[in-house]
């Protein structure tokens, strides 16, 4: 895996550290068409990220022999042990009607007990949590209302000590390489000791397409040392998509992503689910294109089933598509969900314990609420009503729910609330609309 090295930029508000960086570089019914591409190993060397290539150029994927939609095959890979504990629920909610902020809060199982843990400035969104392998803390990203970038933080599950993680480029500048910089999504390892989290950087498409050069996977530690550029899937295709949504394989030795490709992309405006191997070998498409999944997909927690969403073609929110699961190996994709459907599925989390899913549904016209099932797609309870928040992108961890305070906190009516990572006296500032 190729790896550069670069200066960290210190986040307001720490005390500045000389860190040693180093940077590198889709219903049933349907065929698969999955597809085994070639992974990445350049040399290490001090070059500008743009210019880190595979050995071997990341190519279009190539159809495989089918796989059978609905009819179970042999799984890869051995079972990890299943935790037993489900604990706490995080998600991404809407704290305004306008849905122009958003929050991270935590519920749970039962729906119970939401709490906003995050407190984001106005207009700022905060979305894509995921929780630590034990429960103590959450990451998630955060998109600046200025500029639209977005930076990775960690919170607490208290929601005490919020605070954004060492981005690679420092806010001043450095270059091509951190032109239009976006960091977002990240994902723990299972042993905690890595993030994984998507990159965007580079030129913005001359067409007018508002799609940067580059985007691709990035691995590096959760406090924001040792950046290693997992995947080269843009390298060689500049303007071609977007990649994202990363998550872990029980055993940490996989990773899938979704990759979204742009209005130049082969196929153009279109989604699917990919799996590489945590050293950066292996590259291949795990869902066909005509199922346009996307999202975070979530691996079962005995690494036999990813579990991922699909979206019809047009607006965001669209109703239409579903939730599904299917073997590591490409084989035996299977609804959860009916098809065809008139509601809007988001996306979707395994429990610790395997046994149960919890999910975002929006009836056609409505607002969304997290739902739960049984790993069978059987059993939906509906977990919230709250419409007007549109909770999505729920991740389910083990942390336990907090304990009742013996005495109602004093409110301090001087004081007003303040965003999180925001100085005192700094007043968030709002968008243009």
């Amino acid at each position: 895996m190729a790896r550069i090295t670069g200066t960290p930029h210190t986040p307001t508000g720490q005390t500045p550290t000389s860190w040693a960086r180093t940077r590198a570089g889709a219903g049933a019914g349907l065929l698969l068409l999955g597809a085994l591409l070639t992974g990445c190993g350049a040399e290490p060397g001090e070059i500008p990220l743009s210019e880190i290539r595979p050995e071997s150029p990341s190519a279009t994927p190539e159809p495989t022999p089918a796989a059978t939609p609905g009819v179970v095959g042999a799984a890869a890979g051995t079972p990890a042990a299943v935790p037993a504990h489900n604990g706490l629920i995080v998600s991404r909610a809407y704290t305004d009607a306008s849905h122009s902020t958003s929050a991270i809060v935590t519920l749970a199982p039962d729906g119970s007990g939401q709490r906003q843990i995050t407190q984001p400035p106005d207009h700022a969104r905060d979305d894509r949590p995921d929780w630590s392998p034990d429960g103590t803390a959450v990451v998630f990203d955060r998109t600046d209302p200025q500029t639209g970038a977005a930076r990775l933080w960690t919170v607490a599950a208290s929601g005490d000590d919020a605070h954004q993680i060492s981005q690679l480029c420092d806010a001043s500048g450095g270059g091509a390489d951190c032109a239009n910089e976006d960091e977002r999504a990240p994902a723990y390892s299972p042993d905690g000791k890595q993030l994984a989290f998507s990159r965007s950087w580079g030129a913005l498409d001359p067409a007018g397409n508002n799609q940067t050069q580059y985007s691709d996977l990035y691995l590096m530690s959760p406090d924001g040392t040792d950046v290693q550029r997992l995947t080269f899937l843009t390298n060689d295709k500049p303007y071609s998509g977007s990649v994202s949504n990363p998550s872990w394989s029980p055993d940490g030795k996989q990773l899938t992503f979704e990759y979204r490709t742009s209005a130049t992309g082969q196929p153009a405006n279109s989604r699917a689910i990919y799996v590489v191997s945590a050293d950066g070998t292996g590259l291949r498409q795990l869902t066909p294109w005509e199922l346009r999944a996307g999202d975070r997909a979530d691996w079962s927690p005995d690494g036999t089933r990813i579990l991922f969403t699909t979206y019809p073609a047009g607006p965001d929110n669209a109703p239409g598509g579903g939730i599904y699961t299917i073997h590591p190996d490409g084989t035996a994709i299977g609804a959860l969900t009916p098809a065809p459907s008139e509601a809007f599925y988001g996306s979707a989390a395994y429990a610790p314990d395997g046994q149960v899913i919890v999910f975002t549904q929006a009836p056609a016209g409505g607002g969304a609420d997290l739902y739960s099932m049984r790993a069978d797609g059987t059993g939906v309870a509906r977990l919230t009503s709250s419409t007007d928040k549109w909770l999505n992108r729920p991740a389910w961890g083990t942390a336990e729910p907090p304990a009742a305070p013996t005495q109602a906190p004093q409110p301090d009516a001087q004081a007003p609330a303040q965003a999180q990572g925001q100085p005192p006296t700094e007043k968030p500032q709002a968008d243009d609309e």
